[in-house]
């Protein structure tokens, strides 16, 4: 009579066990399109995520021995609906503690006006450049580590002006990400002298874009800027004003910045000039060094600033001494700005122990990191050209 009360005491025990052990371990969500328009970036980018949260485990964890656990979902990049599910998912199922994304800014915006901040959930994105998320009511939540499209439309525009490029055609993607980049490209460029004599929006998912290059080529330009998606209909204008002949050069975006694009387009893509958030420095060569000893390709879109934005979240759990999202929303910007200790790639567990012992640190990773203003980057841009099917880097700015 006595040994089924053994067994289920033993099972009890057991149960309980279980339970501390899942315990240790804080949930990450890691959000982004793995299916969609920027299906060939994302892989890249939550391995680089992952890579900071492996480095972390690694090195013994947080808050005394927590794990890290990234838990990834599919943002889409342009379903909101499907991305707020999956945000949901993320909340309700998962019990993430914070969420690295999503990735493209209109995803963006409603997973976090329809979950994070009705769930008091953290957020920090490494993609999301749309002006707009500058003044979203996010109460405190919303962090992100590449710089606002607001600074990216000043740069291409004063890289046109520096090549002589004193008119352009536009055609954006037609979302929050293409609109923003294209009004604040326009803004700055007209500002500088230069004329847009055509600014029109695409829709994704066309397999013919002739007509658009028709009515964008009309305007008697040489060279047509692109703010659209590598994998979508920005490679579709790209390939139908190629077969007409329409321009003569091409300006991209960050969202055009894919490997995928040059194996696209081929030999005609040489010549064409764009920019991408991007660095110089020690942080850099630090993430590439340590992305390439653990087999992950650290040269990406955004890929740097995925690892930072999973880096972050780490110290700030460490710094809050708990893995409360508010609690850890109010260390991010101490963690990643000075005073402190500078921190780069690959010193995650020194950062966690200098804070644990009532140390502080200044973040800098793999982008130099400098979050201002409501919690954004400050950010710098790699300015490129594509030669010999080759993105080259020109300079940063």
């Amino acid at each position: 009579m006595r040994f089924p009360l053994l067994a289920t005491a033993a099972s009890a025990v057991a149960l309980i066990a279980a339970g501390a052990a899942s315990a240790q371990e804080i949930k990450i969500g890691v959000l982004l399109g793995y299916t969609g328009p920027i299906e060939s970036l994302t892989p890249g980018m939550a391995a680089s995520a992952e890579l900071a949260m492996t480095e972390v485990n690694e090195a013994g964890g947080v808050l005394g021995g927590r794990m890290l656990e990234p838990v990834r979902a599919d943002s889409t990049c342009i379903d909101a609906a499907a991305a707020t599910s999956a945000a949901e998912r993320l909340v309700a199922s998962d019990s993430v503690a914070a969420i690295m994304g999503a990735d493209c800014s209109g995803v963006t915006i409603a997973t976090l006006n329809n979950v994070a901040v009705p769930n008091g959930v953290m957020m920090i994105s490494p993609s999301a450049t749309s002006p707009a998320l500058t003044t979203i009511e996010d109460e405190g939540l919303f962090f992100r580590t590449a710089p606002s499209d607001a600074r990216q439309g000043e740069v291409i525009a004063n890289i046109l002006m520096d090549r002589g490029i004193e008119q352009i055609a536009v055609t954006y993607t037609n979302n929050d990400y293409g609109k923003g980049l294209a009004d604040s490209f326009q803004a700055a460029y007209e500002s500088k002298g230069g004329s847009v004599p055509i600014s029109a929006a695409h829709e994704d998912g066309k397999g013919d874009y002739s007509a658009e290059v028709g009515a964008l080529s009309a305007a008697g330009t040489d060279w047509l800027a692109v703010f659209g998606y590598a994998d979508q209909g920005g490679v579709g204008i790209i390939r139908s004003a190629v077969d007409a002949g329409a321009f003569d050069g091409f300006v991209l975006g960050d969202g055009m910045f894919a490997e995928s694009l040059i194996e696209a387009i081929g030999p005609d893509l040489n010549g064409t000039i764009g920019s991408i958030p991007g660095a110089e420095g020690d942080g850099v060569e630090a993430f590439y060094a340590l992305a390439e000893s653990k087999g992950v390709d650290p040269d990406g879109s955004f890929r740097s600033e995925s690892y930072d934005a999973a880096a972050l979240i780490a110290l700030s759990i460490q710094a809050a001494g708990s893995a409360d999202p508010a609690a850890m929303a109010a260390e991010v910007m101490s963690v990643a700005n000075a005073p402190g200790e500078k921190i780069l790639p690959g010193e995650l567990g020194k950062a966690i122990e200098i804070l644990a012992d009532g140390g502080d640190v200044d973040y800098v990773g793999a982008t130099n990191v400098e979050l201002v203003g409501p919690g954004e980057a400050a950010g710098t841009y790699r300015e490129y050209e594509v030669q010999d099917g080759e993105f080259v880097t020109v300079r940063f700015r």
